[in-house]
């Protein structure tokens, strides 16, 4: 999963990405409105944690852009205020959650995996297919009746498979999906990280489930 997170506070911007990073999920930082909205239209996130008081855009604004466009990109708002009022507003203008800071960050990742279920047929932190499961929230990873460990860039490429099983997804999809703004996508990462998911995921197993369509990209499916 790719994030944006957009915060002002230099602080509080350190300190979530570091935690967001550390749960698995790529994510680009900025901290002001003007380039924010400039990366939330260049590029494909999966979410976007958009503070409303922000120097030059403030967030609403960008929100409503963002809206006005047909950009559907889930949205999660911070701010300080905690009105009613205050809450609605940003609801109104096409926010998908809202919260209170200061926060804890496994709320905030709780928060993130519900956005998530909502764009997705599944409904729970689960994952799967065949005698395959990921399980979000503790990244518990299964195939039958052995667990797998895996590192967070490995994680994170599963996931995305997961997420669009039985989709082939080309080398530059998973790499904006899993890499942030400033990876070079020239080196051959992706296949890399393939192999090593491989190793864990299909060794071993006589049902092989990621797949490969040469000169295109990659597959997850049961046969």
């Amino acid at each position: 999963m790719r994030l944006l997170l957009v915060e002002d506070d230099k602080s509080i911007l350190t300190a979530t990405a570091k935690g967001i990073e550390k749960s698995g999920y790529s994510v680009d930082i900025c901290g002001n409105g003007p380039d924010a909205q400039s990366l939330i239209f260049l590029c494909e996130y999966d979410c976007i944690i958009l503070d409303i008081m922000l120097p030059g855009i403030d967030g609403l604004t960008i929100l409503k852009n963002m809206r006005n466009k047909g950009n559907q990109t889930p949205v999660l708002l911070l701010t300080a205020k905690d009105t009613v009022a205050d809450r609605v507003k940003g609801l109104d203008c096409g926010a998908d959650d809202y919260m209170i800071k200061p926060f804890s960050l496994d709320e905030l990742m709780a928060r993130l995996r519900a956005l998530m279920r909502r764009q997705s047929s599944e409904r729970k932190n689960e994952l799967s297919i065949a005698d395959l499961t990921v399980d979000l929230s503790n990244h518990c990873v299964r195939r039958a009746d052995k667990e797998l460990k895996l590192t967070s860039k490995e994680f994170a490429i599963l996931e995305y498979l997961l997420r669009n099983k039985n989709r082939l997804l080309t080398r530059t999809q998973i790499v904006d999906h899993v890499w942030n703004y400033d990876f070079d996508c020239s080196s051959n990462i992706v296949d890399v990280y393939i192999r090593y998911l491989r190793e864990k995921i299909d060794d071993g197993f006589e049902k092989k489930l990621i797949g490969t369509v040469r000169g295109s990209g990659y597959i997850i499916k049961e046969s």
